[in-house]
């Protein structure tokens, strides 16, 4: 292992303290740059100068980075529905995982983007899995952007917005609705047939549907809709756990279409 001499860490810091980058003190000294790095760090250290974090390192919640409300209540509304966090082991980094089907690539895309938002500085990647995609961004500070992370399933705990999501979903409801019909909900056309003045004819009706294991995630799907003045009903219930909400009434589909549409 070669060493480098006091002389060439004096010149190197010397240029380091005049702005000079680590890349160039590097190739200029012929010394590897994470050497570079590492004497900048504890120069700064001996010297007691706060070494300022990484912007990747800052958190909307601790740090009072600045947040896009639009892409994060969509991406909550995601991660309510398909999303959670995973922790390794206590040294790995948390990932945030989406999962979406693979039949509805534009909803990846807008998911990722999505993320990708919320995230700036933080590489975003899609797992492919049999039928779905998982759409991933890893982030030390995914628990304080999504308190409702914690042990075991989302419908077997209790659930309750931190009033500063509850401020950005009162300001983007609509984000918010998306991201939950994007995860666990859908668009279907029904039909029936009627007698019309003797005759028997088709009759087809649009409507939404969201289904959820989870009260506390049905309440907040239901409670945001009253905010915008969509009517719902609970639907017909698919088991004892899973419940479904229904959007049938003609102005509440139109206002739907609007703000959510069909998946794609």
């Amino acid at each position: 292992m070669y060493f480098h001499g006091t002389p060439v860490r004096q010149q190197a810091l010397t240029l380091l303290r005049g702005g000079a980058r680590n890349a160039d003190v590097a190739r200029r000294l012929n010394v590897p740059v994470g050497t570079v790095g590492y004497w900048l760090h504890e120069d700064r250290k001996k010297r007691g100068e706060r070494v300022p974090p990484r912007r990747s390192l800052l958190c909307p919640v601790c740090d009072d980075r600045p947040l896009d409300n639009a892409a994060y209540a969509y991406l909550l509304g995601l991660y309510l529905g398909d999303g959670h966090i995973s922790h390794y082991s206590r040294h790995r980094t948390p990932s945030l995982t989406i999962t979406l089907d693979n039949a509805w690539p534009g909803i990846q895309d807008e998911a990722q983007s999505a993320m990708a938002t919320v995230y700036p500085d933080n590489a975003t990647c899609r797992v492919r899995r049999e039928g779905a995609t998982n759409i991933k961004v890893y982030s030390k500070h995914l628990p304080c952007l999504f308190p409702q992370h914690g042990p075991g399933k989302k419908h077997d705990r209790m659930l309750a917005l931190a009033p500063w999501q509850q401020r950005i979903v009162d300001e983007y409801p609509w984000p918010f609705i998306r991201g939950l019909i994007h995860s666990d909900g859908c668009r279907i056309t029904n039909w029936t047939e009627k007698i019309i003045g003797g005759e028997r004819k088709r009759y087809e009706y649009t409507r939404y549907f969201f289904s959820n294991a989870s009260a506390d995630i049905l309440r907040f799907f239901t409670e945001t809709l009253d905010a915008v003045g969509v009517e719902w009903k609970p639907g017909n219930q698919k088991s004892r756990i899973v419940q479904n909400i229904s959007v049938a009434r003609k102005a509440s589909v139109a206002l739907m279409d609007v703000h959510v549409g069909p998946k794609y």
